[in-house]
């Protein structure tokens, strides 16, 4: 069974997050220049199992594609492209990087270490991941 990976695309980094070989447990795995990311990708998987890639999903309130879909689709038409054996997957990611921002106040972090974009960006693809696990969960249930 290899990993499932998530992502949450952003038009300047991107925050990554990984699952355990069991596909049980989410963790951050980092953030990468999101020029670069499907180059990452490519090495990552050429060294890990991975399953499945799990891409945020931007949506608005009223459950529509945001403005910010428009940086995500070329990016998983690339990375389709790149990866044409593995499935690719969307996931809604409204409201993870304030999730994130809530988890790291909860997790009594200073507010300089808050302020790390990078570490909103890879705990936000941790929640994404962490989510879809739940959903999958749910559904064989």
């Amino acid at each position: 069974m290899g990993r499932i990976l998530a992502i949450d695309f952003g038009q300047k980094r991107s925050g990554i997050a990984v699952t355990d070989p069991l596909q049980l447990i989410a963790n951050g795995l980092k953030t990468v220049e999101s020029s670069r990311l499907v180059e990452f990708l490519k090495e990552y998987v050429s060294m890990e199992a991975v399953d499945c890639i799990v891409v945020g999903e931007p949506r608005d309130m009223h459950n529509e594609q945001s403005d910010a879909s428009r940086f995500v689709e070329p990016f998983v038409r690339r990375l389709r492209d790149a990866m044409p054996g593995i499935k690719i997957e969307r996931f809604d990611e409204r409201f993870t990087s304030k999730m994130a921002f809530q988890s790291m106040i909860d997790a009594g972090l200073g507010k300089k270490r808050r302020q790390d974009k990078e570490l909103v960006d890879t705990i936000s693809a941790t929640l994404i991941l962490q989510s879809y696990l739940n959903f999958i969960k749910n559904k064989r249930d």
